[in-house]
Parts: C-alpha cells; structure tokens; sequence
C-alpha cells in the first residue's frame, strides 16, 4: 500500500508537468491545426536557455521566466518565417516544416552545447518523509507551478480579451477575421505561448536529469499520445490525459521496470483509436 501511494504521487506530480507540456501542443493544434513536431525541441531549449540564464542570473525563478520569455520569442519569429506561409496549405506542408525545425534545432543545440549533460540546480533541496522514502519538496513545487501556470492560461483564455479573441478564431476563423479580430498576430501569439509553456516545463523538469540536446524526444512523444487521448484540440482533456497516462505508467512500473512501463502510455493511444478516436476525455454530444 505504501508503494501504492508513493506512485500515486508520483503519477499526479508527473502528469502535471506533462500537462504543461501537453498543453501548448494541444494549444497550438486547436487554433492552427498545426501538429507541430518541433515542440519538444522548444522544451529542450527552455531548459538551455534555463541554464544560460541561471548562470547569469543566481537566480532559478528569474532564470524560469527568462527562459520562457525567450523561446516565446523566438518561436514568434520561427512562426512569421516558417510556418505562416505555410497555414491553409495541405497539413502535409505543416507538418513537414515544424519535422525540419525540430532537426535544425536538435543539431545546432549539439553543436552550441556538445553531447555533455548540462546541470541546471534546483531550487529546493529539502526532502520531506513519505512512508520509507526522502521526498524531495522540488517534485511538490515543480506539480503546484505546473498546475498555477496551467490554471492561468485557463483564465486567460476564458475572461482575458486577448483569450477571447483566441476562442474565436478556434471557433471560426474566417468570422473572427470578418469581425476585425487579426488572425494572423493571434496565430502567432497562440505559437509563442505555446512554446513558452514547453520551455517552462523544460526547465522545471531541468534538475531531475541533465539537460541535453535529445531531451525533447521523450516528452514529445507522450505529448503526442496525450493530445490523442484526451482529445485532439481539447485543453482540458489534455490535462485529465496526461496524469491518467502517467498514472497508468507509475502503477505499471509496480510490475515491470520503468522503462517498461512506459508501454502502457502506447497501449493506451491504440485503445483510443480503436474505440474512441475523438478522444477518452472528449464530452459525448447530447
């Protein structure tokens, strides 16, 4: 029962920051129907830009907002050069584009940083008693600041003029330009925050493991499968998505090695297409 609870909590604690992740994937996809495949590389690079400003810095808070700022940034410009000349063509022309991104970063960041894990500290180093383990209170604050950096997009998109303007191009795009809403700078403010969610999370989860230039790979990967099972487009069932997969792999990992465990998340992505293609966590219309 101890292990029980101790996965538990590791399963909510994980899923929060991949909800983070998630959630600018499934952020981007829902207004610009782009499946960007380069968004774990803007993970990978909040971490680098984590650890730059750190170092310049002293502090990792200041650093974590630097870094986001950052990499919305340059995410802003990769959009207006990259991606929105390509918008309203084939999703083949998209997805081929942000594949292209993901490499071009993926190997400059080899070649700016090496092959060598960089080190980003953590913030928190006390550790608290959890049954028979030392947990670290890091894990605790990293799953509360997800959540809070979560909670405030939702409030943003719901009350916040600019929100607004977002829904509606979701909506319908067309009409949101016909009421003098500009489409194409929501676009791309919708990209920027979208990336700046992943480089947050990039450095959040930057002191759990070394920071190096194929560390978006993974978390991309069950972003992807998040984004499917909680629902193409569909923030909140990215969040229930996220902590149900790492539920599932964190109870897995009771039976079989972490690293096995991670079938599961798999597993669950061919059962949702199989029986429910729109997603598990996408409201039955009445």
């Amino acid at each position: 029962m101890d292990a029980f609870l101790i996965q538990t909590l590791n399963g909510v604690v994980n899923g929060l920051i991949l909800a983070l992740v998630a959630s600018g994937l499934t952020l981007i996809f829902g207004i610009m129907d782009v499946v960007n495949f380069a968004h774990g590389e803007l993970f990978m690079l909040g971490a680098y830009a984590g650890v730059i400003w750190l170092a310049v810095t002293g502090n990792f808070w200041v650093a974590l907002l630097a870094a986001a700022v950052t990499i919305a940034v340059l995410s802003a410009a990769l959009q207006v050069v990259a991606l929105r000349p390509l918008l309203g063509r084939d999703p083949l022309y998209t997805i081929l584009g942000t594949f292209g991104i993901s490499l071009v970063l993926q190997n400059y960041a080899l070649w700016q940083f090496g092959p060598v894990p960089r080190k980003l500290t953590e913030p928190l180093t006390g550790h608290f008693r959890l049954f028979y383990l030392e947990y670290p209170y890091y894990r605790i604050v990293m799953a509360l600041l997800s959540a809070a950096i979560i909670g405030a997009l939702w409030a943003f998109l719901k009350y916040g003029k600019y929100g607004i303007w977002i829904r509606a191009t979701t909506q319908d795009r067309v009409m949101a330009a016909a009421m003098g809403i500009p489409v194409p700078i929501v676009h791309t403010v919708v990209f920027a925050i979208g990336a700046s969610m992943a480089a947050a999370s990039g450095v959040l989860f930057g002191p759990l493991v070394g920071v190096t230039h194929a560390m978006g790979a993974d978390w991309v990967l069950k972003a992807f499968v998040v984004v499917v099972v909680g629902g193409m487009g569909n923030l909140a069932g990215s969040i229930l998505a996220s902590i149900f997969i790492s539920l599932l792999e964190a109870y897995a990992s009771l039976i079989v090695s972490p690293a096995q465990a991670v079938i599961v998340a798999f597993i669950a992505l061919i059962v949702t297409l199989l029986v429910r293609p729109t997603g598990l966590f996408v409201p039955t219309p009445k």
